[in-house]
């Protein structure tokens, strides 16, 4: 699975990072969250659908390769 951003949509609220800190980061200047690991391994999945899942802005994705 390919993790995707859409990152104009993301509004900084930090849900990502904190549900999925090893797939999720946030730019310092304006806290938009970017894709640290596209590819994430298999055990980190779970984190990344719930970040899914919470994001207010729904702006990311997961897709199949």
């Amino acid at each position: 699975m390919r993790v995707e951003l859409d990152e104009p949509k993301c509004v900084a609220s930090g849900q990502c990072v904190l549900v999925a800190p090893k797939v999720f980061d946030q730019r310092d200047e304006d806290g938009i969250a970017f894709v640290i690991d596209e590819n994430p391994a298999e055990e980190t999945l779970d984190d990344v659908r719930e970040a899914v899942a919470i994001c207010p802005a729904a702006a990311i994705r997961l897709a199949a390769q």
